[in-house]
């Protein structure tokens, strides 16, 4: 740490940036349980999105052995041509929101085709679109977290570092010229008895 000096510029100084970090302080901490409100909704949604999955999974199990029966489902029938997203924003924090995806089916002679490939193709679509909402929520919590982490340094910074510190040299500061001005104070007395003596000798 720097030596301060021990100067009333000095105190103005400390005493400026001690109101200064006192003004921040509580924006930070406010900050700080926005995100930590946002994180525990992003958990939550998180949270029902799996669980929305493994359901629409369950109920599709029954199609599997169909599925592999034939030869009209395949990976291929069923692609992801955009993902539709916009920008966020939370506690200063810039997030992607998830608005929705485009698919592009593969043509199939509807015909030639079982009934249950127009199902098995809605089901895929709604499974797919739960597991890139859970992408882009995944997404939203890892930037939350990082500005969280910067956030709660800034909060320890102020409240166990810089606050502690300036009231420290506020201190010290104000003894030191207390005890220059008592000794000014007293020097001027000697003086002044001094120079009456000299006169009383006169």
């Amino acid at each position: 740490m720097a030596k301060i000096r021990l100067t009333k510029n000095e105190l103005k100084k400390q005493k400026d940036s001690l109101k200064r970090y006192k003004r921040y302080l509580p924006t930070l901490m406010l900050k700080k349980q926005q995100l930590q409100g946002e994180i525990r909704l992003t958990d939550l949604r998180l949270k029902e999105l799996h669980s929305a999955r493994e359901n629409l999974d369950e109920s599709f199990k029954r199609w599997i052995a169909v599925f592999g029966e034939t030869g009209f489902f395949t990976k291929n029938i069923l692609k992801i041509t955009s993902l539709r997203t916009e920008q966020g924003n939370v506690a200063g924090v810039p997030i992607p929101i998830f608005k929705g995806a485009d698919f592009e089916i593969s043509r199939y002679d509807l015909a030639r085709t079982p009934l249950w490939l127009d199902t098995a193709i809605d089901c895929m679509k709604q499974s797919l679109l739960l597991e890139l909402e859970a992408q882009i929520v995944e997404e939203q919590r890892k930037r939350l977290d990082k500005e969280l982490r910067t956030t709660t340094q800034r909060v320890n910074l102020f409240e166990k570092i810089k606050i502690p510190q300036a009231l420290d040299n506020i201190k010290k500061i104000e003894v030191y010229l207390g005890d220059q001005q008592t000794a000014s104070v007293v020097r001027g007395k000697i003086a002044k008895s001094g120079s009456s003596a000299e006169r009383v000798k006169t």
